[in-house]
């Protein structure tokens, strides 16, 4: 079982690094300002206790501020909206509960976090951790900007073992990294102290101009990425993200733990999955937080629990060191040498068929299959995890060679699916595509030794007229659910230009 941290508010050492030493070297005379990013939480959150910490430790303010990219790698309503609407229940939280202020800017966080450190004199900037390149060279100009006497420190508030504490190289497999996680596993796989603000910590000075409106700001990013539009199935924010796993009506531990282990790679029982992608990918909830309640349900239900700690932990932290340590963790280039000569020697041969990137964002191929998973990636935002493979190794066969499979592998995926834009996605297109993490099998047109999948395999595996059938009723649903929509707004429309009302 997990121990309890020694210290009410102590993060240990290993999960903390310093991107900038300032002149102080720790939180001096100035305020602590928490940027958040990929860890869009109060609970459980690593970098926000060890904000306030440091804040409570100097007797100084402390704030967190969000900076919205409005176009994050593409990032569309479906994105967008799923994250403001939950960034509004932690907004609430923060500043209601904990009595934190809650700061969010847009435009380009280069420009508008140094500006805020500079405005209120920070002397410590604490961040979350995240491996993708744009983050991580966004970090480096604003160590650069900000002055000599501010400190930045980067918290690994994501992973259950911190990136760097897990490995310092870029691990091969699951196999190569599991063991080293295990090693440090009880170390850091430790319950969460409460975050203690307002006994020591002074009161920041708010703005008169502080409060968000976040109506108006959700309704913008509605606007303006309406061509990927939110979905129904899936609420934002912390509350619901612990209901997902820990309720009493449909909760994952609670009611459907038992058949994960044997359901979990069935299409036709998507209910088996644990459903908790979106949260963990937009932070809402702790992966850590998920073990340790894991854990302790491990004595009913040992081949599950094994079976999702293998994915909530191994896999997950297998995707961040592989974009962390891989440049090209989105490109050909990434792909171990031998992946990288079987592409390039078959990429040439012959397709039965090549579809442009526009006939399969619209599903018009001659698999019905593969139709019915990407429908169900666009209309539904969350694509079953064993047809990803299959989706994806579909296109490196139907299209003209690796790179340009990649590519729309990769911009469909980020287009459409809720978790998009995450290291498990491009690790999951590579691995699909390009053999990371896997090894060489045998010689065939088209793929080389990349591992293979096909229509007839997956029907020895699941009902596949049932999965089609499913999703069909899916897209109907959601298409007929629409028109009443716009129906209803319609009707309320001329109502309100009725002039009897």
């Amino acid at each position: 079982m997990a121990s309890k941290l020694a210290s009410p508010m102590t993060v240990q050492a290993g999960r903390i690094r310093t991107l900038k030493d300032g002149s102080c070297g720790e939180a001096g005379s100035g305020p602590v300002v928490y940027w958040m990013f990929r860890d869009q939480r109060v609970r459980d959150n690593w970098a926000l206790v060890h904000a306030v910490a440091e804040a409570n430790k100097a007797n100084v303010p402390v704030a967190v501020v969000f900076n919205l990219f409005h176009s994050f790698l593409d990032a569309k309503s479906r994105h967008l909206g799923f994250m403001l609407r939950g960034l509004r229940q932690l907004c609430h939280r923060m500043q209601h509960t904990l009595q934190i202020p809650f700061f969010l800017f847009q435009g380009e966080a280069e420009e508008t976090v140094p500006k805020f450190l500079r405005e209120c004199g920070a002397s410590l900037l604490v961040t979350d951790f995240s491996p993708l390149r744009e983050v991580r060279r966004c970090k480096e100009e604003i160590c650069k900007r900000v002055t000599d006497s501010v400190t930045v420190h980067e918290v690994d508030a994501h992973n259950v073992v911190p990136l760097w504490v897990a490995s310092d190289k870029l691990e091969y497999s699951a196999k190569t990294i599991r063991t080293k996680i295990n090693k440090r596993l009880s170390e850091y796989l430790v319950d969460f102290p409460d975050v203690e603000v307002g006994l020591t910590t002074r009161k920041w000075v708010l703005p008169e101009n502080h409060s968000i409106d976040w109506d108006d700001l959700i309704a913008d990013v509605l606007r303006r990425g309406a061509e990927v539009p939110e979905v129904d199935w899936c609420e934002p924010g912390e509350i619901a993200a612990r209901e997902v796993l820990m309720g009493s009506e449909n909760g994952f531990l609670t009611k459907r733990l038992k058949g994960y282990s044997l359901d979990r790679n069935n299409p036709c029982k998507p209910n088996a999955l644990s459903g908790l992608s979106p949260y963990l990918h937009f932070g809402q909830i702790s992966a850590q937080r998920c073990a340790l309640e894991a854990r302790k349900r491990r004595n009913s239900h040992p081949q599950a629990i094994d079976a999702f700690l293998e994915e909530l932990i191994v896999r997950r932290e297998l995707a961040d060191n592989y974009c962390f340590y891989e440049p090209h963790y989105d490109s050909i280039k990434g792909a171990w040498g031998w992946a990288q000569n079987t592409l390039i020697e078959h990429a040439t041969d012959k397709r039965e068929h090549i579809y442009s990137r526009e006939q399969l964002e619209k599903a018009q191929t001659a698999d019905p299959l593969w139709n019915a998973s990407q429908l169900e990636m666009v209309h539904k935002g969350k694509m079953h995890g064993f047809m990803r493979m299959y989706w994806a190794k579909k296109i490196l066969e139907w299209t003209r060679g690796p790179e340009e499979a990649l590519e729309i592998s990769l911009y469909l995926n980020d287009k459409y699916e809720l978790d998009g834009r995450d290291p498990n996605g491009y690790v999951g297109c590579m691995w699909s595509i390009c053999g990371v993490h896997d090894q060489g099998w045998k010689e065939r047109p088209v793929f080389g030794k990349i591992r293979y999948m096909n229509y007839a395999g997956c029907k020895r595996k699941f009902d596949v007229e049932k999965y089609i059938a499913y999703v069909n009723k899916l897209v109907r649903d959601l298409k007929k659910r629409k028109a009443e929509n716009l129906l209803s707004q319609k009707e309320k429309v001329l109502r309100s230009c009725d002039p009897k009302d």
